[in-house]
């Protein structure tokens, strides 16, 4: 059955709505960035661009670095621009835009996030790189998917009880990365943990300005939790909503971060600006190994 106009909207030109792309604008290897400008802080290594669009928040270049061809987004800020960005993505690889039907062979995009994060761990330094071997969904986004499938029960029941979690607030949720793409990108100077992925910055994330916090000691809870070999790396904006999409979507993905911030700490880098660079420079490598 054909999807109708009002659920998969298109552009006159046939590109998906939001995101202005045609299926043979993107690669199969995409690299997401929260900010637009350091789109070009990545292809500026390419040895070619063939294709570049904006639309709203939403830059994409396509190029090829090293004789690899690669997808470089913009998503935004947020777990709602996450919704939109990896669900038309899904449509330009997976469905027929002219026929408006779901195709019968379906392609796994690979999708790495290169973003910039604070440390919530006092052995996880400023300058250094966090690979997020789970998102731990605190925003509620997800719940309007069927995700029995991507949970992790155990771990989220553990969370739930140790920071004694509001009923009133959507149930936490925790999705693994790509085991893959891990392998991959695992290094020895690489720090691993469990990504939070908040709905805000401020009072989501802990911070107070004139608003006072629902749980003021929520940060230090997080800070302190662990199960098993589960702890709480760092804090940042879209990393569960792109493990759990990807997931359902049957799509791999990772999460690569650039500390610049140590909360506990109290530190923050003193040339952030060179970290993203290392980190971007470290993720393009691994891409064409």
């Amino acid at each position: 059955m054909a999807i109708q106009e009002s659920e998969l909207i298109l552009n006159p030109d046939g590109s998906v709505y939001h995101l202005n792309l045609l299926p043979e604008h993107i690669s199969d290897t995409i690299i997401f960035v929260g900010d637009q400008d350091r789109v070009e802080k990545i292809t500026k290594h390419f040895d070619t661009i063939e294709f570049s669009t904006q639309k709203r928040e939403f830059k994409t270049q396509t190029g090829t670095y090293k004789g690899k061809r690669l997808t470089v987004l913009s998503t935004g800020i947020g777990p709602d621009n996450i919704d939109i960005v990896l669900n038309e993505l899904d449509a330009l690889v997976n469905i027929d835009l002219k026929t408006r039907k779901p195709k019968d062979t379906l392609t796994t995009l690979n999708i790495v996030r290169v973003g910039t994060s604070g440390s919530l761990q006092k052995d996880i330094p400023v300058d250094s790189f966090v690979l997020s071997t789970h998102g731990l969904d605190l925003n509620g986004m997800l719940h309007f998917y069927q995700i029995d499938s991507i949970s992790n029960n155990d771990v989220e029941n553990a969370f739930i009880d140790f920071t004694n979690w509001d009923n009133n607030k959507a149930r936490p949720i925790v999705i693994n990365n790509s085991k893959t793409l891990e392998a991959h990108f695992d290094g020895p100077n690489i720090h691993k943990g469990m990504t939070a992925t908040a709905g805000g910055f401020y009072g989501p994330q802990g911070r107070v300005l004139r608003l006072p916090l629902f749980d003021a000691s929520l940060n230090n809870k997080m800070d302190t939790f662990s199960y098993k070999d589960y702890r709480i790396s760092n804090f940042e904006m879209e990393t569960s909503v792109i493990y759990g999409l990807s997931k359902l979507l049957g799509h791999n993905a990772l999460s690569l971060n650039a500390i610049i911030a140590n909360r506990p700490n109290g530190t923050f880098s003193k040339n952030p600006k060179q970290v993203v660079e290392n980190l971007i420079q470290y993720t393009l490598d691994k891409l064409v190994e």
